[in-house]
């Protein structure tokens, strides 16, 4: 099972790779035609007259294409969108292990700076500190490095879910987590030769882009 995921992985990186390549092949014929019709209405004193700036319609319609190949790689990665009136609406699907969990919305505005609108992202992922450090600079890091505390956090809880359903007869008690379920804490039981040893154990998640504990605690009570 592993090593077909590690293929599907595999298979999936190309594809975006292809499509990455792709979409930079079709910039670069879209810069080329700005520069040749620029060239062509240079003056025969070799100044750019006012005609020779790309018109109003023609850089709207380079952005909006722009958008939409942008559009395109993150739908491949979990992200798609779609262009609203006054900016872009995101959908961030999440998953753990193939299995589909929740989406969560983004509405950008992009006039007159691109800022958060309003969003479905829960109060204790730091939204704002991301946006902060990513969002006017770079939107694709900002979204990249959102779906990955989303995923992770996602992932955490449907690990704790699974956990206290599968294995209810041998947890005593609630299992305890945090609203980020990134520290976990919950005791069982063992049976060896008629005797019952109750442990303790706490699972610490230090990296809140992962889902995997950075730190477990098992004690013996």
């Amino acid at each position: 099972v592993k090593q077909e995921e590690t293929e599907q992985r595999e298979e999936k990186l190309a594809r975006l790779k292809a499509r990455v390549q792709e979409l930079r092949r079709q910039r670069d014929e879209l810069r080329a035609k700005v520069d040749l019709q620029q060239k062509g209405q240079l003056g025969k004193a070799g100044v750019v007259s006012d005609a020779a700036q790309p018109s109003a319609q023609a850089v709207l319609e380079w952005k909006i294409k722009s958008v939409k190949a942008m559009l395109q790689v993150f739908y491949l990665t979990g992200i798609s969108g779609k262009l609203t009136k006054q900016g872009v609406c995101f959908c961030i699907s999440t998953a753990y292990e193939g299995t589909y969990l929740d989406s969560y919305y983004l509405d950008l505005l992009t006039k007159p700076e691109v800022r958060i609108h309003r969003h479905s992202v829960p109060t204790f992922i730091p939204l704002e500190q991301i946006a902060k450090k990513h969002l006017e600079t770079d939107i694709r890091r900002f979204l990249s490095v959102l779906a990955d505390h989303l995923n992770a956090y996602v992932g955490r809880r449907h690990q704790a879910d699974q956990l206290q359903e599968h294995f209810s007869d041998q947890i005593e008690g609630t299992l305890q987590r945090n609203s980020l379920c990134n520290l976990l804490v919950f005791n069982y039981n063992l049976s060896s030769r008629s005797k019952t040893f109750p442990f303790n154990a706490r699972l610490l998640y230090g990296d809140l882009c992962c889902s995997l504990p950075t730190e477990v605690t098992v004690s013996c009570t």
